[in-house]
């Protein structure tokens, strides 16, 4: 177990490694297979620990504000959390959010790309993952809340150069 995130013994993915390939459920109830966003195009992944807190909102929102240039770069946006379908439902609609929300109930998802949790709670760390043509391409170990779209569009630029 770790504190505040110090001592765990999980280890994000890194840039090369092998996109996974988790099925859950999404913020409708539906299985959600990551393999599909990414058949989509570049696919950012981010972790969030709990849908319609202050700094997930900020989170969500500036994805949100920036989904109209964000998908001209053809970017398919995933948020992932512990919470249930239904929270991420209301969560979806609260704030107008035009991307899927998955639910990681179980932390399989998480476990999948190496995400470890908060102070031993059962929530993801903030994280955030590019994956493109099946491979992790970027990796950001603690997304910036109310500057994530900012972040991830630089991130999408380098990847250009």
């Amino acid at each position: 177990m770790s504190f505040f995130g110090f001592g765990s013994k999980v280890k994000a993915l890194e840039a090369g490694a092998p996109a996974p390939l988790p099925v859950s459920l999404d913020q409708d109830g539906n299985a959600f297979a990551f393999a599909d966003a990414y058949a989509k195009g570049v696919t950012l992944v981010f972790f969030y620990p709990k849908a319609d807190t202050p700094g997930c909102t900020a989170q969500a929102c500036s994805l949100r504000d920036s989904f109209e240039s964000l998908k001209a770069e053809n970017l398919q946006i995933v948020g992932v959390s512990r919470d249930t379908p239904a929270s991420q439902k209301k969560f979806q609609q609260k704030y107008n959010l035009p991307f899927s929300l998955v639910a990681d109930s179980d932390g399989k998802v998480a476990e999948a790309f190496g995400v470890g949790g908060v102070m031993g709670l059962p929530v993801s760390k903030r994280q955030s993952f590019l994956i493109k043509d099946g491979r992790v391409v970027w990796m950001s170990p603690s997304a910036k809340t109310g500057e994530h779209a900012v972040e991830v569009q630089a991130a999408l630029d380098s990847l250009k150069s």
